[in-house]
């Protein structure tokens, strides 16, 4: 196996910058945009739910042949970025076009806005894709350590978080100043810049990724299956599932929450603040305890934590906001390791096929895994928001006691039952097992 020197920090630091805008863009994509479309922009929840299913199920496709792209494009150059970072280069305008596109709509009759908050909603998960695809693909060539490579998921995701904190408390800073129509609006300005900064940053000075063998040039299909004969990767992708859906529908239902069951809309933006400040500042806890009883272990002590914290959001009721506070806290202490441990495990799992005289196809392994988050994602929006419609919910109108309990069930029941399915999962699983160091023998 090809070595590669520890990254240095500044270099760390450097190819990390970049998440700061894509956790700006991941954040508002699936928790601001469908209250947004539905209190600003009139649309009823069966229809943004339809209409975000059906624009992630899209989304979710196109990820498998993005990262066959991107394993078939390590040997471009074009001017100053080479690799996959030309990918990435090259997504950078789109998806500024598209957060402008999202967030700032035209004045518009009412039959087209659906129609304008589908297209936006390509654009911008094509561009998103496209670059996210690659750049976690190249962070997962940058060592072949299990403690490196835990290192670069956790600077990477807690700039990512450094984002989605900005993205959970600017818009609603904004709106409050400016009216919601134009707080979303001004965020979506701030957000261009920030990203021609920061993606310029990480591809000038990014560390150089290691040697590494070209890929085989099979198939297409063939090529984008190829992960699935890894056995470790399918019991990894298995427990990804379970865990991302029960993350992927309190995010999709968490202003709704905050709004009609705890009555108090002034202060999400300080709930999502809590829960992902906390998710950051956790993040060396679980580097450290990975060093210490495995990365696998690890994670299952964050669904526990999770879990046992989230159980107690469905008896919340009217003003309980310190409570809630508590819990956003606790959560988002188990996120630190949704966040930093499976995309490390992943990167070891793709050694197998190294181990056994194969191609490395990092890219086609991150195309299926994003193409499950997309999935993960679109299972939320396509399924909670119609289903609360049809048992009687309506954002900001229901005072039906029933309605509500319907709401805050599957805000929190739901999600601790399919976290706990994961957590059963990588229990039984060989990621479990393992000893610390050793994920890769």
């Amino acid at each position: 196996m090809i070595s590669a020197p520890a990254p240095s920090t500044w270099r760390l630091l450097a190819y990390s910058l970049l998440a700061i805008p894509l956790g700006m863009a991941a954040l508002p994509i699936y928790v601001h945009v469908p209250k947004f479309y539905s209190d600003v922009m009139g649309l009823n929840l069966a229809a943004i739910g339809g209409l975000l299913l059906a624009a992630r199920a899209f989304d979710a496709v196109q990820d498998p042949l993005l990262g066959l792209w991107s394993d078939r494009v390590r040997g471009w150059r074009w001017g100053f970025v080479t690799g996959r970072m030309t990918m990435v280069a090259l997504a950078m305008p789109l998806l500024a076009i598209g957060m402008v596109g999202l967030f700032r709509p035209p004045q518009m009759a009412a039959q087209m806005v659906g129609w304008w908050f589908i297209a936006m909603l390509l654009v911008v998960y094509v561009a998103f894709s496209l670059a996210q695809i690659s750049y976690q693909a190249y962070g997962a060539e940058l060592s072949n350590d299990p403690f490196q490579r835990t290192r670069v998921t956790t600077y990477r995701e807690g700039l990512g978080l450094l984002g989605i904190f900005l993205a959970s408390i600017l818009p609603q800073v904004l709106s409050d100043a400016h009216g919601a129509r134009s707080g979303f609006a001004e965020f979506s300005y701030l957000f261009v810049p920030l990203l021609l900064i920061a993606g310029l940053v990480t591809l000038q000075a990014s560390p150089p990724p290691r040697a590494f063998v070209p890929a085989a040039q099979d198939g297409v299909f063939a090529t984008m299956l190829k992960p699935f004969a890894n056995t470790r990767f399918a019991s990894l992708l298995l427990i990804f599932v379970f865990n991302g859906i029960a993350a992927a529908i309190p995010a999709t239902l968490v202003l709704f929450f905050v709004e009609d069951v705890l009555k108090r809309p002034d202060m999400g933006g300080i709930f999502l603040v809590a829960y992902f400040a906390a998710g950051g500042l956790g993040l060396p806890l679980w580097l450290a305890l990975s060093a210490r009883i495995g990365k696998g272990r690890a994670w299952l002590v964050g669904m526990l934590v999770s879990i046992v914290a989230f159980m107690w959001a469905f008896r919340l009721e009217a003003g309980d906001t310190t409570p809630f506070v508590i819990i956003c806290i606790m959560s988002g202490l188990g996120l630190g390791a949704d966040l930093a441990l499976p995309p490390s495990l992943l990167a070891d799992v793709i050694d197998d096929d190294e181990q056994k005289g194969l191609t490395r196809n990092e890219g086609a392994y991150f195309g299926l895994w994003n193409l499950v988050t997309k999935l993960n994602l679109a299972l939320a929006a396509g399924i909670a928001l119609p289903a609360l419609s049809m048992l009687g919910y309506q954002p900001r109108v229901t005072t039906s006691s029933q309605a509500l309990m319907y709401l805050a069930g599957i805000y929190a029941l739901l999600p601790c039952v399919l976290k706990s399915v994961a957590a059963l999962l990588l229990l039984a699983s060989p990621f479990v097992r393992r000893q610390p160091g050793k994920e890769l023998s």
